[in-house]
């Protein structure tokens, strides 16, 4: 687990490891979720990166007659 110090401003340095693995870059947005008095950041992708993430999903699901 690593630490970080806030600044004055309350700015963070995300450090390199934690940068590297989630492959944050430079001017990337990421969410900021308080939870269980947690602060928690969400790398935000771009939709274009998400194309095709469902291929192969299996859509054969059953449905109520009422439903196309």
């Amino acid at each position: 687990m690593q630490t970080v110090t806030v600044s004055p401003k309350y700015q963070v340095v995300i450090p390199r490891r934690v940068r590297e693995s989630l492959d944050i870059k430079p001017g990337q947005k990421v969410q900021v979720i308080v939870f269980e008095k947690r602060i928690e950041l969400l790398p935000v992708k771009a939709i274009s990166t998400l194309r095709g993430f469902l291929k192969g999903i299996d859509t054969s699901v059953p449905r109520e007659d009422d439903r196309l």
